[in-house]
C-alpha cells in the first residue's frame, strides 16, 4: 500500500461513474480507514448496549433486586457517554495540533484494547473505569475520521463519501445485533454466564487488528502545508480560545453544538433504549404464548438483537437517502425535516408500539429518521470551521451535547427504579416508561432554533 501524503484534495479528474473515480489510491485508503475507525468504533457502542445488563448481573452481588441492576445500567452507561463528550473534545484539539491521522490510530488503540477489558473485569469499579477509558477512546473517532477525509478528498467526492462513512456505522451496529441474537440463543441454552465477556473480545478485535493499518496513513499534504505555515506566523491550531474566542467560529460552534444537541440527545437519551420497548412487548406475547419463564429470557434477547439489526437497516437507509437529499436541496432544509420526522417516528413509536409484528414497522422508520441527522453532522460539520480548527470545531459540536445525553440514561435509570419501587403493575411503570421518553423526544425541536443561525453551505468550498 502506497501511503504517500495524497494529492490535492481539489484534483479534477473525469467524473467517470460517480464520485469514488474521482478519488485516487491513496484517497480510497484513507476514506476506507477512516470508515472503519468509525464503524467498529459503533460495533463497540451497541455491544456494551447490548452486554451491559448481562454485565451488572454477574458482577454485582447476587440476589440484587432489579431496581438496582437497572440504575447501574444506567450509571454505566452515563460515565462512558461523559468518558465519550471528554475525549472527543480533548482528541479534536489534538488532531488539529498534531495531526489527523496519528490522534486517529492512537483513539482507536485506546477504545479497542478497554473494550477488551470490559470483559475481563471483576468488580464495578472495573467495569466502570474501563467504560470511562472506552468512551475517550471511542469520543475521538468521529471528529478525526470526519476531518481527515474532508482534508483528504476532494471537493466534489467529500460530501458524498462523509455521507457513506456515517451511514456505515449503522453495519457495525448491525454486526452487534447479530452478536446479541448469539448471545440470546446462548442463555436458552444456558451457555451465557460469560456470553457477555465473549461480546466484549469479539468487540475489541477489529479495532485492534485495524491499528496497524491506521498507523500507515500520513497527514493531508493541506494540513502539513497549513500546519507549516501556521508555526511561522503564529496562527493557533486546535485552540478553543481561538473556536471560542473569534465571533466568526464562536456563532458556527455554537449553534453547531445546539443542532447536534437535538439528535445526540434524542439518540442516546431515548432512541438506543428501544431495547427496553421491545423487552416489554415481546415479554408480553411470550407469557401469552405460555413459552417456559426458562426460555423467555434468550428469546426477548433475540429480539432484541434482531430489532436492533432492523433498526439499522433503516438508519442506513435514512443517512444515505439524507446525503443525497441534502446535495439537491440544501444542508438546512434537509436538517429541519429531519428533525420534524425524527420526532414525529419517536413519538409514535414509543407511545403506540404494542405487538410483535409492529417492531418491523414502526422501529426502522424511527432509525430512518433518527439517524438521518447524523449523516447530516458528517457532512455539515467541517463546512463550518477552518483547517485549523477543523478537527476542533467538529468534535466540540458533535460531543458536547454528550454531556447532555449522559443525563439521559442515569435519569431513566433512576426513574425505572422509583417506578418499579411506586408503580402497582408492570403496565403503569412501562406507560410512564412510555410517556416519559415522548416528551423527552421534543428535544429533536431543539434544531430548528439552531437553524436560522448558521449558514446554508451547500456548494461551497471548506472554509480556509
Amino acid at each position: 500500500m502506497d501511503t504517500k501524503t495524497s494529492a490535492a484534495p481539489n484534483d479534477t479528474r473525469s467524473p467517470g461513474s460517480g464520485w469514488w473515480a474521482l478519488l485516487d489510491h491513496y484517497q480510497k485508503y484513507v476514506f476506507l480507514m477512516g470508515s472503519l475507525a468509525w464503524m467498529f468504533d459503533c460495533l463497540g457502542q451497541q455491544v456494551f448496549i447490548i452486554a451491559r445488563n448481562f454485565a451488572m448481573a454477574r458482577l454485582l452481588p447476587p440476589g440484587s433486586p432489579p431496581e438496582l441492576l437497572k440504575a447501574w445500567a444506567g450509571t454505566t452507561t452515563t460515565i462512558f457517554v461523559v468518558g465519550w463528550a471528554t475525549g472527543g473534545l480533548i482528541f479534536g484539539s489534538l488532531g488539529d495540533r498534531f495531526g489527523r491521522a496519528r490522534c486517529l490510530a492512537v483513539s482507536i488503540l485506546l477504545y479497542g484494547v478497554c473494550t477488551g477489558l470490559s470483559g475481563l473485569a471483576a468488580n464495578m469499579t472495573d467495569f466502570c473505569v474501563y467504560r470511562l477509558i472506552t468512551g475517550i477512546g471511542v469520543g475521538g473517532v468521529f471528529g478525526l475520521a470526519v476531518a481527515l477525509c474532508a482534508d483528504s478528498l476532494p471537493e466534489a467526492a467529500r460530501p458524498h463519501a462523509l455521507g457513506l462513512l456515517q451511514a456505515l456505522s449503522a453495519v457495525g451496529n448491525m454486526i452487534a445485533g447479530a452478536m446479541g441474537v448469539v448471545l440470546g440463543y446462548w442463555e436458552m441454552a444456558g451457555r451465557a454466564n460469560n456470553g457477555w465477556r465473549i461480546l466484549f473480545f469479539v468487540g475489541a478485535l477489529p479495532a485492534i487488528v485495524c491499528v496497524p493499518l491506521q498507523f500507515r496513513m500520513t497527514e493531508p499534504r493541506k494540513w502539513l502545508e497549513a500546519r507549516a505555515a501556521g508555526k511561522a506566523s503564529g496562527v493557533r491550531f486546535g485552540s478553543y480560545l481561538s473556536l471560542l474566542g473569534e465571533a466568526r467560529w464562536r456563532k458556527a460552534a455554537l449553534f453547531g453544538m445546539l443542532l447536534c444537541v437535538a439528535g445526540v440527545v434524542g439518540l442516546w437519551g431515548i432512541g438506543f433504549f428501544s431495547p427496553e420497548l421491545v423487552n416489554y412487548v415481546i415479554g408480553k406475547a411470550l407469557a401469552a404464548q405460555h413459552v417456559p419463564a426458562g426460555e423467555i429470557p434468550g428469546r426477548k434477547l433475540m429480539w432484541i438483537g434482531g430489532t436492533m439489526i432492523i433498526q439499522n437497516f433503516g438508519s442506513f437507509l435514512g443517512m444515505l437517502a439524507f446525503t443525497r437529499l441534502t446535495q439537491r436541496h440544501g444542508r438546512k432544509r434537509m436538517f429541519g425535516l429531519a428533525a420534524i420526522c425524527a420526532y414525529i417516528s419517536t413519538v409514535v413509536t414509543f407511545k403506540y408500539l404494542a405487538e410483535p409484528w409492529e417492531l418491523f414497522v414502526l422501529i426502522p422508520i424511527m432509525g430512518f429518521f433518527q439517524l438521518a441527522l447524523f449523516a447530516g453532522f458528517a457532512i455539515y460539520l467541517p463546512e463550518l470551521f477552518p483547517l485549523r480548527l477543523r478537527s476542533t470545531g467538529t468534535s466540540f459540536c458533535y460531543n458536547v451535547g454528550r454531556f447532555v445525553a449522559a443525563s439521559g440514561p442515569f435519569t431513566l435509570g433512576l426513574l425505572q427504579a422509583s417506578l418499579a419501587h411506586n408503580a402497582p403493575t408492570n403496565e403503569l411503570k412501562m406507560e410512564a416508561f412510555r410517556n416519559a421518553c415522548c416528551w423527552v423526544s421534543s428535544i429533536y425541536l431543539l434544531a430548528l432554533l439552531a437553524l436560522p443561525f448558521l449558514p446554508e453551505t451547500r456548494g461551497r468550498p471548506l472554509p480556509e
